[in-house]
């Protein structure tokens, strides 16, 4: 299915350019113009990406491992 007529970009595009490594609506229009002319698609491109399309590293691990010894010496 089509996310950007404008460009014919479809989903799966998106999808691939999450994969490597487009992980915002900007970094998408970079990689293939969705989003860049009317605008319409956007809304569509948040919605691809905040459903998993784009694999997001793991941020809360090395706060967890961490532990609480560096909020201690920062207070």
């Amino acid at each position: 299915m089509y996310v950007c007529s404008c460009f014919g970009v479809t989903e799966q595009q998106v999808r691939q350019h999450a994969e490597n490594g487009a992980c915002t609506p900007r970094q998408i229009a970079s990689a293939c113009k969705a989003g860049t002319d009317c605008g319409s698609c956007v809304r569509r491109i948040q919605a691809l990406l905040g459903r998993g399309a784009c694999p997001r590293p793991e941020i809360a691990e090395p706060v967890l491992s961490s532990g609480l010894s560096g909020l201690e010496e920062a207070a």
